[in-house]
């Protein structure tokens, strides 16, 4: 049953990457909070390792979306090459950040980031689009701030980096596919530094790397690596509004719950 879930977790999380460039963390960390629950994962590491686990998806999740995307020409290269050195440096920090949170009080940090989320795409507020794309410190800086954040929330950053880059004029397609390409050298760095910080913790699962659970990886990964195509496809023919209101309605649910 464990196995079948991580599967379908990774389809659900491959679709919604590719589709809405939030990257699937925002629905991993909540399933992998409630399946090492389950399995009896103590609580002073079990959040960590659900954001450390979602981050180390997220690598294969973006190598597909990225490919997808940049097949339909709407990756701004430019603009990721100087956003991914802010992201470099601020996912190092995000992550050691996470680690001197407590588990509990990390869970609630999550649902308040989901429910603000939810709010998000259910009313599709969007920043309106008043400015032209920063300089290179601009967008370093964008990107230490973005990358610090998602190594907290375990997330691609898709659900910071496409509003800042409709914000700078970026058209929206062009907006979640380079904040799909963003979402890359986020999950790498953080999931390395979620390694290192949970390395030797004896608290932790057999068959874990640090504060990544190797089973959970393994089962994520290899169905979004094809899902994520799928939804990059649909990103370019769907108007996704119902899809959006819907996964709100599943994130306020999931963030209400994590408070609770």
């Amino acid at each position: 049953m464990e196995l079948l879930m991580y599967l379908l977790l990774g389809a659900a999380a491959g679709t919604l990457a590719g589709l809405f460039g939030v990257g699937g963390g925002i629905i991993i960390v909540p399933v992998l909070v409630l399946s090492f629950t389950a399995q009896g994962v103590p609580t002073e590491v079990l959040t960590h390792l659900a954001v450390g686990t979602s981050l180390a998806t997220i690598i294969f999740t973006s190598i597909n979306s990225v490919l997808e995307h940049h097949r339909k020409g709407a990756v701004l290269w430019p603009v990721f090459v100087w956003m991914t050195i802010g992201i470099l440096l601020g996912a190092g920090v995000g992550a050691a950040t996470a680690a001197a949170i407590k588990g509990p009080m990390l869970q609630k940090i999550i649902g308040v980031f989901a429910i603000i989320i939810a709010i998000q795409m259910a009313l599709e507020l969007k920043p309106k689009a008043t400015r032209d794309v920063p300089g290179k410190p601009g967008l370093i800086a964008a990107g230490g701030v973005i990358g610090w954040a998602s190594a907290i929330f375990g997330i691609g950053g898709g659900s910071l980096t496409v509003p800042f880059l409709s914000w700078r004029s970026v058209p929206m397609q062009k907006a979640v596919a380079t904040s799909a390409a963003c979402g890359l050298p986020i999950a790498i760095a953080s999931a390395l530094s979620f390694v290192w910080l949970g390395w030797g913790r004896a608290e932790l699962p057999e068959w874990s790397l640090g504060f990544v659970y190797l089973p959970a990886l393994v089962g994520i990964a290899i169905p979004s690596m094809f899902f994520a195509r799928f939804g990059a496809r649909l990103a370019h023919k769907l108007s996704p509004r119902l899809l959006k209101r819907l996964f709100a309605l599943l994130l306020f649910s999931v963030g209400l719950s994590f408070l609770i």
